[in-house]
């Protein structure tokens, strides 16, 4: 007599995604990989200018020594928020602080 198992098959990335957010490492995975965008969001020029970045509260910090520069990006911070939030498809941060 063969016996047959029920297995409850999943997509890997499915059991990651679980396995992460158990974990409690899903949160800061994204956080980096955020960070990690900001050059390809902002491209090389701007990226140039920026020295330090962090999150802290769903803020993202950024140092930028170009005060024009930082003043331009200050007027589009709702855009760099929704373009760095869509880059890793997850809503990670609400705001941006340049300084």
């Amino acid at each position: 007599m063969l016996v047959m198992f029920r297995r409850k098959v999943q997509p890997l990335d499915d059991v990651l995604q679980k396995f992460l957010r158990d974990e409690g490492l899903e949160t800061p995975l994204l956080q980096h990989r955020l960070i990690d965008a900001w050059p390809q969001v902002v491209g090389a020029t701007v990226n140039s200018y920026t020295t330090e970045r962090f999150i802290k509260n769903q803020t993202l910090f950024v140092k930028i020594n170009n005060p024009a520069l930082r003043q331009d990006l200050s007027m589009m911070r709702t855009q760099l928020v929704k373009r760095l939030n869509d880059f890793v498809g997850s809503m990670v941060i609400s705001d941006i602080k340049l300084y």
